[in-house]
């Protein structure tokens, strides 16, 4: 079983921007209720993705530089990195199949 990934300023460049595999950005905030609602999703997407993707969360109120760099303004945004580059972006809380497809599409385009 594959757990989500903590990001944070010191292991996004690592984690993310150097994984050889499709990386899946859950940018929230602990006082967020559709972030709170997108957890089980993202859980349920690391399960079922095994060591084929990545799926992380960076909490924006520790780590602002990042958010903004990626033009997060709302919250939840997931951001679909493939190879450091941003893939797809979801604003919103985001339904699994939807997410899930943007991923398996990343697999097989890798």
């Amino acid at each position: 079983m594959s757990e989500i990934i903590e990001l944070n300023d010191g292991n996004f460049d690592l984690e993310v921007l150097q994984a050889p595999i499709p990386v899946l950005v859950d940018f929230y905030a602990e006082w967020c209720g559709p972030c709170k609602r997108q957890v089980p999703i993202c859980h349920e997407l690391a399960e079922a993705l095994g060591d084929k993707a990545k799926v992380a969360k960076l909490d924006i109120d520790r780590c602002m530089d990042l958010a903004g760099k990626y033009g997060v303004m709302s919250i939840p945004t997931l951001i679909l990195f493939r190879q450091g580059e941003i893939g797809e972006r979801f604003i919103g809380l985001t339904a699994k199949d939807i997410l899930m497809k943007a991923i398996q599409s990343e697999i097989e385009a890798s």
